[in-house]
């Protein structure tokens, strides 16, 4: 395996690489999809149980995976989503190097962090990004978005201390409106696969389902699941994640995974 830690541009931000090597036992010169993750933490900080853990469940399923260490507060909009540009484009850039494949380069997010890849997903066009970065929309562009419990609207069903943490407590709902996701998707948006816990006691089940909605007006695919039992921050939810008070586990989503990793290779 190549792991590597490659500086980014943005406050700090920073990739590590978890590459699947090339071997002469193997198909020569054979190609993987990669995986960029985000982990959460309210964008208050990146946190580990979802990003070093999920990048090797990606490389057990035969995905090339990178995790994305991206600006917090007191950073704000558009720092961290810079980053995970530059991630993305990164990984594009040295595709023939790493044995990637150009064509199935995909963000993993979860909570906060699902905010971010899904912003990547409604934003990577936008002329305010290439204006940030520098960079070609095609580019930065993911092929496809897991978003995991993300948080999505700064409406009705939001994360507050998210959204407090992106763009200030004093954020007016108008400013509110510019990132809440759902109402930026366009039929240039990626394909999604979203699942969500209905018992989410964190970030609300209806971030999923505004963003499916939206989804489906604007007729790009996805899929998505809603677990009817499970807490916030489940990871994989099983005891290689578990949390410190002894929470995460939840065998009902453990399936998550394979789910994504088989939805990703269609």
């Amino acid at each position: 395996m190549k792991c590597e830690r490659i500086p980014l541009g943005a406050q700090g931000a920073y990739l590590d690489t978890y590459f699947l090597a090339d071997s002469p036992e193997l198909k020569a010169g054979a190609c993987r999809p990669a995986v960029v993750v985000c982990p959460g933490g309210g964008y208050a900080y990146t946190s580990d149980r979802e990003a070093e853990p999920i990048a090797l469940a990606l490389c057990a399923r035969g995905f090339h995976a990178c995790v994305l260490r991206y600006p917090c507060a007191p950073a704000r909009f558009p720092a961290a989503l810079r980053a995970l540009a530059e991630a993305v484009a990164w990984v594009r850039a040295g595709a023939a190097e790493n044995h990637v494949d150009p064509r199935q380069i995909s963000v993993c997010g979860f909570s906060a962090g699902g905010h971010l890849a899904g912003s990547l997903g409604v934003f990577w066009n936008a002329p305010f990004l290439a204006a940030e970065t520098g960079l070609a929309p095609q580019d930065m562009r993911p092929d496809k978005m897991v978003l995991c419990y993300p948080v999505i609207t700064g409406g009705e069903f939001a994360h507050k201390g998210s959204f407090d943490n992106l763009l200030g407590a004093d954020a007016d709902a108008a400013r509110r409106a510019e990132v809440s996701l759902e109402q930026h998707v366009t039929q240039d948006t990626p394909p999604a696969f979203l699942w969500h816990t209905y018992t989410d006691p964190g970030v609300p089940v209806e971030n999923t389902m505004v963003f499916a909605m939206a989804l489906r007006r604007a007729g790009v695919p996805f899929e998505s699941h809603i677990y009817s039992v499970g807490g916030h921050g489940l990871s994989l939810a099983n005891e290689l994640t578990e949390n410190t008070a002894g929470a995460g586990v939840q065998a009902e989503c453990t399936g998550w995974v394979d789910l994504a990793a088989g939805w990703l290779r269609r």
